[in-house]
């Protein structure tokens, strides 16, 4: 079994390096591939999987992971989907319950709601920040923090005196992510994800 990532920047990519083996195991081969930003990712992709069609082996997956930013969720779902579709593949959404080779998600709003939505895994990283985020209601869902997620993990962060010069997205991508645990994710996004790419490995 071989999953093949297509992410749309470095964060993504290290914070997945991190995850995928405390989700599926450490037995499951994977790549990830990260493009320079969303929309590079989007013109790329309908190529990128034509290619793939050419040669994907019955074992691999595709798994394109993606910020809803401000877009419409069900709208880039659509979009997704169906770049798939015109390439040849089946996705897990079309699959219905069968084989499939695709697996489209989506993080709301941003990655960085996947970090809030795991308070010990962030305060392991980062000791100084503010205890109890899941008793607050601003944090309560972190799917549903208004303002851009990624400013918010910012200034949460520069509140305990990290990252005066601006958040190092990467550095805080990797650090966190090296302690999270996916089960105790409060992130409904982030337990989709979970949840597809454990069936995707089955």
């Amino acid at each position: 079994m071989h999953i093949e990532f297509l992410v749309e920047e470095q964060s993504a990519e290290a914070a997945l390096e991190n995850l995928v083996p405390t989700i599926v195991g450490s037995e499951i081969d994977f790549n990830i591939r990260s493009f320079q930003g969303k929309p590079d990712l989007l013109a790329k992709l309908p190529e990128r999987l034509r290619g793939y069609r050419q040669w994907l082996p019955e074992d691999w997956r595709i798994v394109v992971l993606l910020d809803v930013d401000n877009e419409d969720c069900r709208v880039l779902k659509e979009k997704l989907e169906k770049m798939a579709f015109d390439a040849g593949l089946t996705t897990k959404t079309a699959a219905g319950g069968a084989r499939f080779q695709v697996l489209n998600r989506i993080a709301i709003e941003e990655l960085e709601a996947w970090f809030i939505g795991d308070e010990e895994a962030l305060r392991a990283a980062y000791p100084r920040v503010e205890k109890n985020l899941a008793q607050k209601e601003k944090y309560r869902d972190p799917d549903a923090i208004a303002g851009g997620t990624w400013e918010t993990l910012e200034r949460l962060l520069q509140k305990g005196g990290y990252f005066r010069g601006g958040l190092g997205k990467v550095t805080a991508a990797r650090e966190i992510s090296q302690h999270m645990v996916p089960e105790r994710n409060r992130s409904r996004s982030f337990q989709i994800f979970r949840d597809g790419l454990l069936v995707a490995v089955r």
